[in-house]
């Protein structure tokens, strides 16, 4: 946001002169405090800064992979959300749920503020419970949205992975689809589950394949493997972006003409989507995600606020396909969606 900058002239004359210098100048000092857009990440915090120094402290953990680029706007939407409330995030990630519930112990024990976390796994119960007794205030995003109240976070900040399956699952039966192939890259995550569970109850000739989400190479052999054995399968339903990309590969390299959707963005899949290589992206928005996690902690912290009044509050889904694509592209690239 500009503020206008207030002054006086020297003389009359030099009136409009002088203004106009004095809001370029203010123009000029914004410019140079601004980075335009998320600042870059930092491992060991991210200290707010638009907002001020609020005194908060606000731990953020994440199931995130790595490489996987998804996390990239999740972790912006959280910086960006700390420098605009002057709080300091401390972000960490872990995708093996033991070592993430030790990450929410550490920052129990190093006494933040509150903490944002994905609750990826009935096992982070007790971790959330641990930051309970300790009077640490918890939300929850991204995954968990069918388990957040029982395991006692405040609000949580998603999609509804059960309806965006089902969205999904009734636009491709909708569009034709006969057999759908749903490929799930994380074994026991809750959210993937649903999302193909959802397919399923839309298009009831959804069959799941478990991949490797962390060996791509290894994603694309075994779904060319799948398409080449069964040419029944007309569309192919992949929960990542980087999946898709590899079910692209997939499909040329084995002559299948399945058609492919996907859940979520990143650059290559939304150009993807542009080029009609993708049909279209089921959207959860994770740059919202993360920044609402954040924003909706200090706004409990500064004023007991309670965004959602309990419920979740749905960040998804949101359909990209051909008709808005031109929109979003830029922001994709941005890394804002």
């Amino acid at each position: 946001m500009i503020r206008s900058a207030k002054g006086s002239a020297v003389s009359r004359p030099r009136k409009g002169l002088t203004l106009t210098a004095l809001a370029a100048a203010a123009l000029l000092a914004l410019a140079a405090c601004s980075g335009g857009g998320a600042p870059p990440s930092q491992p060991e915090g991210q200290q707010g800064g638009g907002g001020g120094d609020s005194g908060y402290t606000i731990a953020m953990v994440t199931h995130e992979a790595p490489g996987d680029t998804f996390w990239d706007k999740i972790r912006a939407g959280a910086e960006q959300a700390a420098k605009d409330t002057g709080a300091e995030l401390k972000y960490s990630a872990n995708p093996q749920v033991g070592e993430q519930a030790t990450l929410i112990q550490n920052a129990i024990d190093s006494k933040v503020d509150a903490i944002a976390t994905t609750l990826y796994s009935d096992a982070l119960a007790g971790s959330v419970k641990n930051a309970q007794a300790a009077k640490i205030p918890v939300v929850g995003f991204n995954t968990g949205i069918s388990v957040y109240q029982d395991m006692g976070a405040l609000m949580y900040f998603g999609s509804d992975e059960d309806l965006a399956g089902q969205t999904a699952g009734k636009r491709i039966s909708d569009a034709g689809a006969k057999h759908a192939l749903c490929v799930i890259q994380e074994e026991g995550s809750l959210a993937l589950e649903a999302r193909c569970a959802g397919v399923k109850k839309s298009l009831a000739n959804t069959e799941n394949i478990q991949v490797n989400g962390r060996d791509v190479s290894a994603v694309t052999s075994s779904l060319q493997a799948k398409l080449s054995q069964d040419k029944s399968i007309d569309y192919i339903v992949t929960l990542g972006a980087p999946i898709a990309l590899a079910a692209l590969q997939s499909i040329d390299q084995s002559g299948s003409a399945a058609k492919l959707v996907t859940f979520d963005l990143n650059t290559d899949a939304a150009q993807a989507i542009k080029d009609g290589k993708i049909e279209f992206s089921i959207d959860q928005q994770p740059y919202v995600q993360g920044y609402m996690a954040v924003t909706s902690l200090y706004l409990y912290l500064k004023n007991g606020n309670d965004i959602g009044g309990g419920k979740a509050v749905l960040t998804g889904p949101s359909f990209v396909d051909k008709s808005n694509i031109d929109v979003i592209l830029p922001f994709a690239q941005n890394n804002t969606r």
